[in-house]
């Protein structure tokens, strides 16, 4: 990316250029020079910039989707942020949470492999002391879960992985799933140290206990979907295609569907005093030539015209033309 001066920093060069404190002709030899830059094997590239905006925009549709949820089910102020979004070596992930974690492995299907939701301990415990009648406050000190905890942590974060679903549905259709809840990062290996994650990491606050969620991707399990984390097909939708059958039974119902067919004789205009002293016998004059046809709607379009008679015994109105788009009544 070049880089952009501002206006003070051009100045500044533009004044060491005419004191002769830098030289215009070095400058143009330092350009010219090849530019050497150090790459780590060991914290290979794998995500583009627009893979990680594109895992970005995911996770804080997760993010709001995780507020709503567990603010309904702590009934308590709850606050949820991405803070960041990166990529790292597996193994940097692991020495970078504490010895003692809460950490959600679990599968999304179709994807293959292993991911991991990491709760710090200060979270994870707020918030079982909220469901158990708490006021949602962490132990200064944790050693190990009980029982107990370990089931309602499995139950609550469970369910908090359909707010995952919801947020990728826009890429595809996951189907995430708890395999095992673990506390201790060294008993956890789900790829090799070396390989490169996505790291999204979740600012949390629940009333007054603050902490953060980690949402673990290795690469290798986003990798048959990485095209489609482009920013344009990220919020691209193909269009739905209708099954035979669904065709069929929709034109049915169209041939059923009931429109009113209404047959005018014509229009005039008369004051209220001529209409209340209308009488039997009096003739009212239409804005119509009397060899004109009938104007033919359908619900309140001009779509056929017609002559007047009758079929056994009742009145009828035969098309004698169909009207063309866009033109109007024969009225005058």
């Amino acid at each position: 990316m070049v880089d952009v001066l501002s206006q003070n920093e051009i100045d500044a060069l533009l004044a060491a250029l005419s004191s002769g404190e830098m030289d215009a002709e070095e400058l143009k030899k330092e350009d010219t020079q090849k530019k050497v830059r150090s790459y780590d094997f060991k914290r290979a590239v794998r995500f583009s910039k627009d893979h990680i905006r594109s895992l970005t925009r995911i996770h804080e549709n997760f993010a709001r989707f995780l507020t709503t949820y567990f603010s309904a089910q702590l009934r308590t102020f709850v606050q949820i942020n991405v803070v960041q979004v990166e990529q790292l070596p597996y193994d940097e992930f692991i020495r970078s949470i504490p010895k003692m974690t809460i950490l959600n492995i679990f599968e999304a299907e179709p994807l293959e492999g292993r991911m991991v939701l990491e709760v710090h301990p200060n979270v994870a415990f707020a918030m079982v002391d909220r469901l158990l009648g708490g006021t949602g406050t962490s132990p200064s000190k944790i050693a190990s879960l009980t029982e107990i905890e370990t089931i309602v942590m499995e139950r609550i974060f469970s369910k908090a992985f359909d707010s995952l679903q919801e947020a990728w549905k826009t890429v595809i259709d996951l189907q995430p799933r708890l395999e095992a809840l673990e506390t201790n990062p060294q008993f956890m290996q789900i790829v090799s140290p070396n390989e490169t994650i996505a790291l999204i990491s979740l600012s949390t606050k629940i009333g007054d206990t603050t902490g953060m969620i980690n949402l673990c991707i290795p690469h290798v399990v986003l990798e048959p979907i990485m095209p489609r984390l482009s920013v344009n097909n990220l919020f691209f939708s193909p269009k739905k295609t209708r099954a035979p059958e669904e065709m069929e039974v929709l034109q049915e119902r169209l041939h059923r569907a009931k429109l009113p067919i209404i047959a005018e004789l014509g229009t005039s205009q008369v004051t209220v005093r001529e209409f209340l002293n209308l009488a039997a016998g009096d003739v009212i004059a239409l804005q119509k030539p009397i060899d004109a046809g009938l104007d033919i709607k359908i619900g309140d379009r001009w779509k056929f015209v017609g002559t007047p008679g009758t079929v056994k015994g009742r009145l009828a109105v035969q098309i004698t033309d169909i009207v063309a788009e866009g033109e109007e009544t024969n009225d005058e």
